[in-house]
């Protein structure tokens, strides 16, 4: 196994504020979100907007690692991954799916880590062949 890559970002939460107020929370969760992502953004109630606002900073700064992680050797979208959290009773890690046709990508496994504090969220990915 070697490493193919390591990504990290990080996401200021007033950035994404920003951009939900300027494209609606809506527009912005349809652009970055894939289609299992974007079922459990729906379920949130509106007058979560905190929570939503977070489940949006830490797929942006999952996704925008994990491209940094994988470039050049693929230039994958936003909906190209799911990003999954700790499960509720903690016995599964966060994992990123990819969603892609690229045989290759078969053999890259992605491990992801995400930490958030006050107004940041930190992500760092990484990527390695099995």
């Amino acid at each position: 196994m070697g490493i193919l890559g390591i990504g990290v970002d990080i996401v200021h939460l007033p950035r994404i504020i920003q951009l939900m107020e300027r494209r609606t929370p809506a527009k912005l969760a349809h652009r970055i979100l894939s289609a299992k992502e974007l079922a459990v953004w729906n379920a949130f109630r509106a007058e979560e907007a905190a929570r939503r606002t977070r489940y949006l900073a830490v797929r942006w700064g999952v996704k925008e690692a994990a491209y940094k992680a994988l470039f050049p050797l693929a230039r994958p979208t936003w909906k190209d991954f799911t990003f999954h959290s700790l499960s509720p009773d903690g016995l599964r890690k966060p994992m990123l799916e990819y969603h892609t046709d690229d045989e290759a990508a078969f053999s890259w496994k992605l491990h992801a880590s995400v930490s958030h504090d006050g107004d940041y969220v930190f992500a760092t990915v990484l990527a390695e062949t099995c």
